[in-house]
């Protein structure tokens, strides 16, 4: 029989907490020292979050600041994400779990599996998408903008958006769902030519990305949905899982790494 898996249900917190759990959770999976971890979670204040590689420049700091906004950089790749009224979830676990393992895109889509499920539970009509590269073809700051290979869409827009990192000692994928709200306030914390660039970065990305209020015409709860992501995961993927909490040697891991690496200018302010 399988081993179980860890549900962790973490409270609000800062960006850089955040990062540095699931880096702290990715660590302690992969030495064994816990279980495969599901954990959801959600921001505050709202935090807008950078991809591994890319620059700060792309950050408005005075705009940022003005709105109490945090900023953060992600240890996995893609564009800037506006962590705001949202369901983040992540998935830790070493790299030889079956539900893991293969190649970057066959992990996404089995993983995808569970998600859309969660999603058809929700009473979202979501598909996966199937012919576009993984890491998408946006080329702006924005990571909602374009759908990648195994993301969820509706109607052709991209409603979940997800990432993964793959080291050593085990895999590491997290992602958003956009619960409600104007997905347009990322443009206020990133920088533009002039104002009128601002807007049509906003207008493109409604185009292309939604919400869940905006496809059901109601606002789903991150209780509601968590709910619904757990018990997914379990019929999906065949997981049992056990309530757990973040061990005294992750919390330990998580507050180093906030002060080293995701609190740290050196580590965020990249250019």
């Amino acid at each position: 029989m399988d081993k179980p898996w860890r549900l962790l249900i973490t409270p609000p917190a800062r960006g850089a907490w955040n990062m540095a759990v699931d880096e702290a959770l990715l660590t302690a999976v992969g030495r064994e020292e816990s279980l495969p971890t599901l954990r959801l979670y959600t921001w505050d204040p709202a935090c807008l979050s950078l991809g591994y590689a890319q620059s700060f420049q792309d950050v408005d700091v005075l705009r940022l600041h003005d709105r109490g906004w945090d900023v953060v950089r992600r240890m996995t790749g893609g564009r800037a994400i506006l962590h705001v009224d949202e369901l983040t979830y992540s998935v830790t676990a070493p790299p030889d779990e079956p539900r893991v393992q293969g190649s970057v895109l066959e992990s996404y889509q089995r993983l995808a599996q569970a998600l859309m499920l969660a999603l058809h539970t929700l009473g979202l009509p979501v598909a996966m998408e199937t012919n576009a590269p993984l890491s998408g073809g946006a080329k702006g700051p924005v990571c909602f903008e374009v759908p990648s290979a195994y993301e969820i869409v509706v109607g052709g827009k991209k409603l979940v958006g997800s990432a993964q990192a793959r080291k050593r000692l085990g895999v590491l994928q997290h992602g958003t769902l956009p619960l409600h709200g104007d997905l347009t306030r990322i443009t206020e914390g990133l920088t533009f030519p002039d104002e009128s660039a601002r807007f049509d970065a906003g207008q493109h990305l409604l185009a292309r990305a939604t919400t869940t209020e905006s496809v059901t015409g109601q606002v789903i709860s991150f209780e509601t949905a968590a709910q619904a992501f757990g018990e997914a995961f379990s019929s999906q993927l065949g997981i049992r899982f056990e309530r757990g909490e973040l061990s005294a040697a992750e919390l330990a891991h998580a507050e180093e790494l906030v002060q080293k690496k995701y609190g740290h200018p050196d580590w965020t302010e990249r250019s």
